[in-house]
């Protein structure tokens, strides 16, 4: 049996790490993503990221409870069409 002693206190990986939500992505790194995938040949990792940033749109779109989640969709909208 292993004493209190004994034991080796490690520190925490995040430990000095911002932890939190982080800064949305703007449209223009969405775009240079999206880019890089397409020309790197990257076709899964583009399907998941369209998905993923599709899936948040479509969660803003459709829950238009404020004006700035509805000012964020509208902007959204003209970005993507």
């Amino acid at each position: 049996m292993e004493s209190v002693a004994n034991r080796v206190h490690r520190k925490p990986w995040n430990k000095g790490k911002i932890v939190g939500q982080k800064a949305p992505f703007k449209i223009k790194d969405i775009w240079s993503l999206r880019v890089r995938l397409q020309m790197e040949g990257l076709a899964r990792e583009l399907a998941l990221f369209n998905l993923g940033i599709d899936s948040n749109c479509v969660a803003v779109i459709l829950s238009p409870s404020e004006y700035e989640t509805s000012a964020t969709a509208t902007k959204w909208q003209r970005a993507l069409s």
